[in-house]
């Protein structure tokens, strides 16, 4: 189990990070395209048709409730603590629960690992994934200490030992379109980012749950803070955290970009799905967002591919 003083430095921290980059408003309309992708080893096709997105207000009390009861030392600080995750409105940026409807696509069953990406930089001479201390302070939203992000760094094009399955961290959205154009090239498939709403889909289902496994937190279910890892997991370790389509990974461990943009006065920022290793549980619900820059380079942010 994670320290609580641990878990209580990262909440403060974390509220900074999540409120500057959340506004109440409902998830930006995607285009619709048709869809030839099929079911292999590496991605699930995720057919199309209607689905339950968003939150009402029943589930985003749950989500405070479930936090509360995360953060607190003893049972008599839980109410304590909800009403101070209420007052940082944490939950309150989610688009309302209704239908929503998406066309077939397949997205990848898990992660981009740090094998997959060192592959890429070693044949294109990309940036290795990284961030100086002067970028990282820059960035401006820590939520860790630099410290914290020295696991991470790779040493030139090599990532960091026994991390080969760990999903990439340290790279920004436009290195993850980098990627998804280099693994295209030669090929038929032209692979790019999941969008919010098939993000969501993939992991919640039709039905609106609201985690891959079902309307219950479950403490073992996922690489969140309850885990107690404190850190990036191999992909595929938490068997909760599939989904029913066998999609793994698509609540814990880390952020995922998506291809969804939204503007911030001159700072395009990408929605970010799912939730890290260092969260609450109410942040590893489907419905959750928020957005940072596309810039971005943080050890809680990683991404998985998708194609038509």
């Amino acid at each position: 189990m994670l320290p609580k003083s641990s878990l209580k430095i990262g909440l403060v921290l974390t509220s900074i990070f999540f409120l500057s980059s959340c506004q109440a408003i409902a998830p930006s309309a995607e285009t619709a395209h048709a869809s030839t992708c099929e079911t292999d080893d590496e991605f699930m096709r995720i057919p199309g048709g209607e689905f339950i997105g968003g939150s009402d207000q029943m589930e985003r009390d749950y989500a405070y409730r479930i936090s509360a009861e995360a953060a607190a030392d003893t049972p008599d600080e839980v109410d304590e603590w909800d009403t101070s995750l209420r007052k940082k409105k944490w939950f309150d940026w989610e688009g309302d629960r209704q239908t929503q409807s998406i066309d077939d696509f397949c997205i990848a069953r898990n992660l981009v690992t740090n094998r997959e990406y060192q592959e890429f930089i070693e044949a294109t001479g990309h940036r290795p994934p990284g961030i100086s201390a002067e970028e990282y302070q820059k960035q401006g939203f820590l939520v860790h200490p630099y410290e914290d992000v020295k696991p991470y760094l790779w040493d030139d094009n090599n990532y960091p030992e026994g991390e080969a399955n760990h999903p990439v961290v340290l790279i920004s959205y436009e290195d993850a379109l980098a990627y998804a154009d280099w693994k295209s090239s030669g090929g038929d498939r032209l692979y790019r980012l999941p969008t919010e709403a098939e993000w969501e889909r993939t992991a919640r289902g039709v039905n609106g749950d609201y985690f891959p496994w079902g309307n219950e937190w479950q403490d073992d279910a996922t690489n969140a803070a309850q885990s107690g890892l404190w850190h990036t997991s191999a992909i595929a370790e938490f068997p909760l955290s599939l989904t029913s389509e066998g999609v793994e990974d698509m609540a814990g461990n880390v952020f995922e970009y998506t291809s969804t943009l939204e503007q911030r006065g001159l700072t395009k920022v990408s929605v970010m799905k799912g939730c890290s290793w260092d969260d609450l549980p109410g942040f590893c619900r489907a419905a959750y967002r928020h957005t940072r820059p596309i810039s971005s380079r943080h050890i809680l942010f990683g991404f998985r591919l998708a194609y038509e």
